[in-house]
């Protein structure tokens, strides 16, 4: 039986068991040492000490009860190491899906907070059951469907949105509202109710864990702590400021008795249960299921690819999605809400030197340690304090220079971005992810409806062609030679017929036409049938159609059709050799006389059925 190819410890390619393919775990399992234990149990104790107000925090983000953040962090991440490609990636409850998860449960008529939990649970059941499916039919370009501006532009506005949104727990004061205007308007409505107790709680946090992000750090290396401890301990600041808080309401119960704290937590762990299947709730939150599988599968995806090069490792698209998928149905029967690889968790999991996805097991076990015994110490825990915790961790998903640079460097991409950012912030995260799938896929039809196409020359001295507009090159009035930089499809076939129409009553001299194919990877029935009409179209002007430099595959599925048999010129191996058989005065004018013979000229067309054809 064969085998599949696989990413050894070295990140050299070699070969797995076929049981691999769909459990990544036997590759890395059987090379398990006790040095590699020792990496990833360090990293798990960092990433649990980082998860746990992390998990609390996004659980109140998403509008959930605090614990329900500890048990998405448990079971989901065992999954994961069973069932996903990468080596560091850490999965969990993360802002932007939290953000997501409470904009669906909003518009939901739940009478009570069991309901909601049921709500959400389903919600990570139904996402994880489409990415298990999507996984299954090997789908994992659907990532592709958010160009990265787009995706950039949605988490930016996301990061604003969810920072204006803690302001209610910063402040103390009522805020409602699903997006920017009405969150500005709320807010300005009740800032007259701003609880003083609660925000010297937030300020002081927020102070605490800005400072510590960016000076503790270098300032405990300054003192002669290793930078990897030094990291560490600026990575434990948020647990610190939960710590100091609960102390602080604890033994200052006068000042800070209308502090909003986080109450009784359930001790112990989840019972395990399949969310209620409501046919009319599955119809309802469908559609955000689907959007949160794909915004989820994209930042994950992208997290897991740029670590994994760091190593000169690799993932599998296809198996994250079923990788994921896993993590969710388990989030679902352990009464948890959608789940993803997370960049800043995922960040510190790889630099604290997790080797293999067991790191993010233990951390399961860390936090389910947590949630049997530890819970009770949460009672006084300010919610101010997960409030401060969640804007200081979304503040690195904001990124203007962005906008910036992409302004620079595209106007339609950078008008793309922009309009997705407004629209998360003007109307809310769907519109906002709705339009930025919209946008994508009317940039790329854009760019291809309309391909580039460039009349060429051959360069002087050179058997090379470039663009007349751009180069000092030779061309010859008989031969109009062009190049279409894009593959030719139903969009644009009818684009480029007009196009050629065109050219040809603007230069009546011109005896041959060649296309020249370099950067076409796919001609389909649509685009066929334009190339014979202008085949066609052309011979009746006594104008011959020839094509050079066609890749294989491309002629494979030519020569599968009648269109080489009724094709008025011929097929080349190289635009060099189509000009030394049609205008070979023009190629001895620009490289000198001994250019092409006559020969070689009459051996340069390629055989337009199954034979020796030169091509890649």
């Amino acid at each position: 039986m064969t085998g599949t190819s696989g990413t050894g410890p070295d990140g050299s390619a070699r070969s797995l068991p076929p049981l691999a393919r769909f459990l990544p775990f036997m590759d890395w399992a059987r090379h398990y040492d006790r040095g590699t234990f020792g990496a990833d149990f360090l990293a798990a104790v960092i990433v649990t000490i980082m998860l746990i107000p992390q998990s609390l925090a996004y659980a109140m983000l998403a509008g959930l009860p605090p614990a329900t953040g500890l048990y998405a962090s448990m079971l989901p991440l065992v999954a994961y190491a069973v069932f996903g490609s990468s080596r560091t990636l850490a999965v969990g409850p993360v802002a932007v899906l939290s953000l997501m998860t409470a904009a669906t449960l909003s518009r939901l008529d739940l009478p009570t907070d069991e309901a909601r939990l049921g709500a959400a649970a389903l919600l990570a059941a139904l996402s994880g059951g489409l990415l298990v499916a999507l996984g299954l039919l090997r789908l994992g370009a659907i990532a592709n469907l958010l160009s990265h501006p787009v995706i950039s532009g949605f988490i930016t506005a996301s990061g604003i949105l969810i920072a204006a949104g803690q302001l209610k727990h910063l402040l103390g004061i009522p805020l409602e509202g699903h997006n920017l205007p009405e969150l500005a308007q709320s807010a300005w409505a009740h800032w007259q109710s701003i609880d003083a107790a609660t925000a010297i709680v937030g300020a002081a946090v927020l102070a605490m864990l800005w400072g510590a992000r960016r000076w503790l750090a270098g300032g405990l290396a300054a003192l002669g702590l290793s930078r990897s401890l030094a990291g560490t301990v600026s990575r434990a600041a948020p647990v610190l400021a939960v710590a100091a808080t609960i102390l602080a309401v604890h033994f200052l119960p006068a000042s800070l008795d209308s502090v909003r704290i986080v109450g009784s937590i359930p001790q112990g762990l989840p019972p395990l249960a399949w969310p209620t299947m409501d046919a009319e709730l599955v119809l309802e939150l469908l559609p955000d299921a689907a959007l949160i599988a794909l915004v989820g599968f994209v930042e994950s995806v992208s997290v897991a690819q740029t670590l994994a090069a760091k190593r000169r490792q690799s993932i599998r698209p296809d198996q994250e999605l079923f990788g994921l998928g896993a993590a969710n149905v388990a989030a679902a029967v352990t009464g948890g809400y959608p789940v993803t690889g997370g960049f800043a968790r995922s960040t510190v999991n790889f630099d604290a030197g997790a080797a293999t996805p067991l790191a993010g097991a233990m951390t399961a076990i860390g936090i389910a340690a947590t949630a049997l015994l530890l819970t009770p110490a949460f009672h006084d825990l300010p919610r101010a304090t997960l409030a401060a915790t969640i804007v200081v961790a979304v503040s690195s998903l904001i990124d203007f220079k962005a906008l910036a640079r992409t302004w620079r460097y595209s106007l339609t991409d950078f008008a793309a971005m922009a309009a997705t950012i407004l629209m998360v912030l003007a109307v809310g995260v769907e519109a906002g992810i709705a339009t930025g799938v919209a946008l994508s896929v009317a940039l790329h039809l854009g760019r291809t409806l309309r391909p580039h196409i460039a009349i060429v020359g051959q360069v002087p001295g050179t058997e090379h062609f470039r663009n007349v507009k751009r180069h000092e090159v030779v061309v010859s009035p008989k031969v109009l030679s062009f190049r279409v930089d894009e593959s030719l499809y139903f969009a644009n076939a009818r684009f480029l017929e007009d196009w050629l129409a065109a050219r040809i009553a603007e230069r009546p001299e011109v005896r041959d036409v060649v296309l020249i194919c370099s950067a076409v990877n796919m001609i389909d029935a649509s685009a066929l049938e334009s190339l014979e009409t202008v085949s066609e179209r052309l011979g009746a002007a006594g104008v011959r159609l020839h094509l050079s430099e066609v890749k294989g595959p491309v002629m494979d599925r030519l020569r599968r059709s009648h269109f080489l048999d009724h094709l008025s010129g011929q097929v080349f191996l190289s635009q060099h050799q189509a000009m030394c058989a049609l205008a070979p005065e023009t190629v001895r004018q620009a490289i000198g006389s001994a250019a092409c013979s006559e020969a070689e000229a009459e051996a340069l067309a390629m055989p337009r059925r199954a034979g020796s054809s030169g091509q890649d």
